[in-house]
């Protein structure tokens, strides 16, 4: 039999494992992003079908972690990929603001992505919350979030925004993303699951990669809607 037996791994041997495993999700990474940023600005039913797909993909890993016969639980995830959906196209809808708004929470969200794993791993400390996901570090949320805030602050630069409403507002959505990434490593330490999937290269399933845009998103599109109303929501966001 062959393949690495994990509890006897020499150090280099987990090394080598590590350094794989970045070189497959920079590589998935340099692949799905160009994707994901030019159907979000052709938009109209390209983004609408693509969410479609990606909410169908959602719920259909939820079900594989949760079992067919948990009702409640079923119906929760019904819950959690329809508000991605909807999220998702409410806050793009806006002809003239909607892809802004759309970059600035991707953008957000996968910069508390990479700072939460550099830092992670560079720095470690105390675990963020032990019990729901072992790997998390408190250095890891703080380094996603001082990403966030060169994101809020980079979209200012470019006159996108002004610079305090945005660095508040990359504050609550990297925070929200973080919660997001949490509640996904919870349900499935409820049902010891250790992925939702193994769809996407180095990343897991869906639900591995997207679990914090979905927070983020459904947080962006009902702080849209208060300011802006439901066909301004882009607006609602970045202008303030």
């Amino acid at each position: 039999m062959t393949g690495v037996n994990h509890d006897n791994a020499t150090p280099k041997q987990v090394d080598d494992r590590g350094l794989r495993n970045l070189l497959m999700r920079v590589l998935t990474a340099l692949v799905l992003i160009p994707v994901a940023i030019g159907v979000a600005y052709a938009g109209g039913w390209w983004w609408f079908g693509l969410v479609t797909l990606i909410s169908i993909g959602l719920f259909i890993e939820w079900r594989m972690i949760v079992g067919a016969h948990r009702m409640g639980w079923v119906a929760l995830g019904v819950v959690y990929a329809a508000a991605a959906l909807a999220a998702s196209v409410i806050v793009r809808l806006d002809a003239v603001w909607g892809f802004s708004a759309l970059m600035f929470v991707l953008l957000i969200v996968w910069m508390t992505d990479i700072g939460g794993y550099f830092a992670g791993r560079g720095i470690g400390g105390p675990k963020l919350w032990p019990s729901v996901s072992p790997k998390k570090t408190w250095a890891g949320a703080i380094g996603g979030w001082v990403l966030s805030l060169g994101v809020a602050g980079g979209f200012a630069a470019y006159g996108i925004g002004q610079l305090i409403p945005l660095l508040l507002l990359a504050t609550a959505l990297t925070v929200v993303s973080q919660l997001g990434d949490l509640f996904e490593s919870a349900v499935k330490r409820q049902f010891g699951v250790k992925d939702s999937s193994h769809i996407i290269p180095g990343h897991g399933g869906l639900l591995d990669r997207l679990d914090g845009y979905v927070f983020a998103v459904v947080a962006a599109a009902l702080i849209g809607v208060l300011r802006g109303g439901a066909d301004g929501v882009g607006r609602g966001l970045m202008v303030w």
